[in-house]
């Protein structure tokens, strides 16, 4: 199969602390969304969810050792081979749980370079909307991720407001579609990644700059 033709790779990071989370509640009607936007937009997508709760431990003792564990080795790379990420959070403080960011260091560098990034985030009130973009978008930019527009935040509130909703802010559901669309719009514009296999015998012929050798 061609990268031209190889499915897209669709990776949800949900940062929740629980089981079940209003972060994974709002981690999965994100990646619903952009299933049906990505499809509409022609593309072929397999979507992967992975609970950061689940690796936390291992998170930890590979940020102490230095060493993965065979699990967080597939999370790292299951990431490190996204074509697109939805990354949701927990809001406390004011800002992204620990776990989090221990994913996010022990990442290879330059790994989310131009990987197109939906965000979204959740908490128990309104008022910590905006950590969405003094903490999380901050730190996806610095990664050089190419974060989409429109950020979806939920507070508790919101999980219970219908399509209708004539409130000041667009209903939940209307976010979500905007967002998704957004990042449909930017895995489409891109080819499907390619990575380099660091075991591969490198071609003498490319490495010197020589046409292949006709059959």
């Amino acid at each position: 199969m061609t990268a031209a033709t190889a499915p897209r790779r669709l990776v949800t990071i949900s940062a929740g602390l629980r089981q079940p989370s209003s972060t994974r509640l709002l981690a999965d009607r994100m990646t619903a969304a952009a299933l049906v936007a990505t499809r509409e937009a022609g593309l072929e997508v397999e979507s992967t969810t992975i609970e950061v709760r689940e690796h936390a431990r291992d998170l930890t003792t590979m940020m102490l050792t230095g060493f993965p564990s065979p699990t967080v080795s597939a999370v790292l790379d299951m990431v490190a081979e996204a074509d697109a990420l939805i990354v949701v959070t927990p809001i406390f403080s004011g800002s992204y749980p620990g776990m989090l960011k221990d994913l996010v260091d022990l990442l290879p560098e330059k790994v989310l370079a131009g990987v197109p990034v939906l965000m979204g985030a959740t908490a128990g009130t309104s008022r910590h909307a905006l950590a969405l973009e003094h903490a999380l978008r901050p730190l996806l930019s610095y990664l050089r991720a190419l974060v989409v527009p429109t950020g979806v935040f939920a507070a508790t509130e919101d999980f219970g407001e219908s399509a209708g909703s004539t409130s000041a802010t667009a209903p939940l559901a209307e976010r979500i579609d905007r967002s998704a669309h957004e990042l449909a719009g930017l895995v489409a514009a891109r080819p499907t990644r390619v990575l380099r296999d660091p075991f591969a015998v490198p071609d003498l012929a490319a490495l010197l700059g020589r046409p292949p050798a006709e059959g």
